[in-house]
């Protein structure tokens, strides 16, 4: 089976959106401010911490905590909210309970 490929390319996917999703709130600086504080990332070690397993990860939960947020990242991705929910579980992986 190519479910290998599939998951390959999901993940690829769920990268390239949970990428929108920082430059979504990179280009405002009240939203940037806002997900720094929250995650207790230094602004000036932000490039360090975006390398770091998991980055992609809180930002995408941190649109997901936020629904008024969420909504307007999706509009402007043109993606419905729900492909930030799928694209988290693509980055998080099949959890070890459900294998």
């Amino acid at each position: 089976m190519k479910h290998g490929h599939n998951s390959a390319a999901q993940r690829n996917q769920a990268e390239d959106l949970a990428a929108s999703a920082l430059g979504f709130l990179a280009a405002d600086g009240e939203r940037i401010n806002r997900f720094l504080s929250l995650s207790g990332i230094d602004p000036t070690g932000i490039r360090a911490a975006a390398s770091a397993p998991g980055f992609l990860i809180g930002v995408l939960d941190h649109l997901l905590g936020d629904e008024a947020l969420l909504l307007e990242f999706a509009q402007d991705a043109g993606c419905p909210p729900e492909g930030v929910a799928a694209a988290r579980a693509a980055l998080a992986g099949p959890e070890p309970w459900r294998e």
